[in-house]
């Protein structure tokens, strides 16, 4: 679906704006809805927030597939639904990745995050690799169809899952909780730092994607099977860069991993801006994708590691506005800047965006570097 629905906006309209508006509403209600989530998951057992999250999302993928099928989807429903996808994905992922922590003791934290994401981008490699080829033969709605028909698994898993009782906070009104989740990261300048560096990251690298189909047609001429081989290639080093974070046992080092990550994600990005062929963009997309992924693992596991259970909700929600939320300010940002100045030079100015986020970060925590390094405890 994360192939196919650009491609089908793409299709209908030819408009870099449209993309950047498509991604927007995907990620929009996230920048906004989010502390509710994170504020849910910290109040109402997260497994149960996880499963009716899931169920919406197979709906929303079953009526992109309906419409999209019987040939009458218009540019409006595809927004629509993407807004409502985003939606609930605001209440699905703090809920999310608040229950990691349950399902692995915090020494087993990061291996277990790195090996979630290594998964995750697994799936990112051959799902967009069939995308392309499933588009130029069947058509959008089909990956729409299988998208829906596969969150049949995802719900059974769940539904078969038992976790120990979550401890529940003394209680509160919802705004005084919510509140505290807020004066908990104005307090704490270790997570702000983090939460930072991860939305200035997510802004930077929004650009490559949502432009990625112009890349894919309009510049190498490779169409729907173009678009999937690059996507494909930026999880195969998402996967790369999060298995090698799994050998990991320790926090240590972690800050210097962020830092260097987000550089090597820039300089990806800007010789893919300026790439002239499409075998050598091909080629450099593995190092983006490592790049990103590497920093949000290592991003999160810190994150989960500094705080207690009891704001994990709370905080992961406002990680969540950071790498997802904030896409949406990148990725319309893009489709307008790329009208003016084309494709290739956006990219460009995200990529120095890139490098100047990951200077500044290494001069920020230069002072306060060990407090990092000392998870709380549960």
């Amino acid at each position: 679906q994360n192939v196919a629905q650009p491609w089908l906006v793409y299709r209908l309209t030819h408009s870099e704006l449209l993309l950047g508006a498509t991604a927007f509403c995907v990620h929009a209600p996230i920048l906004f809805l989010a502390p509710l989530g994170g504020l849910a998951a910290d109040r109402y057992p997260r497994l149960r927030i996880v499963l009716v999250a899931q169920v919406c999302a197979m709906l929303q993928a079953g009526a992109l597939a309906a419409l999209t099928l019987s040939g009458t989807i218009q540019i409006w429903h595809v927004l629509a639904l993407a807004l409502a996808l985003g939606a609930i994905n605001a209440f699905d992922m703090p809920a999310r990745q608040a229950l990691f922590v349950h399902m692995a003791n915090k020494e087993d934290l990061l291996n277990a995050i790195s090996l979630n994401s290594a998964t995750f981008n697994l799936a990112r490699v051959v799902g967009p690799a069939l995308a392309g080829f499933i588009v130029a033969g069947l058509g959008e709605g089909a990956c729409f169809l299988i998208n829906a028909l596969s969150f049949l698994a995802v719900i059974g898993y769940l539904v078969a899952m038992r976790l120990p009782p979550m401890e529940r906070p003394a209680p509160s009104s919802p705004w005084t909780h919510l509140q505290d989740g807020f004066r908990y990261v104005h307090r704490n300048r270790p997570v702000r730092a983090l939460l930072g560096v991860s939305g200035a990251v997510s802004i930077c690298g929004a650009p490559g994607l949502v432009l990625a189909p112009v890349f894919a047609d309009a510049i190498f001429h490779r169409g729907a099977v173009g678009l999937g081989l690059l996507t494909t290639g930026m999880g195969l080093g998402a996967v790369a860069g999060t298995l090698g974070l799994a050998r990991r046992t320790q926090v240590s080092g972690l800050v210097g991993v962020i830092a260097a990550s987000s550089l090597l994600m820039a300089a990806g990005m800007a010789a893919f801006a300026w790439s002239p062929s499409f075998w050598l963009s091909l080629a450099v997309m593995p190092l983006i994708g490592f790049g990103i992924m590497r920093h949000n693992a290592s991003a999160n596991t810190l994150l989960q590691t500094l705080v207690p259970d009891h704001y994990r909700g709370r905080i992961m929600s406002l990680y969540a506005m950071m790498v997802v939320g904030m896409m949406p300010i990148g990725s319309l940002g893009a489709g307008a800047l790329a009208e003016r100045i084309g494709a290739r030079g956006t990219v460009f100015v995200a990529a120095l965006a890139c490098m100047t986020t990951s200077f500044a970060f290494r001069v920020h925590i230069r002072r306060f570097r060990q407090s990092f390094e000392k998870p709380v405890n549960p």
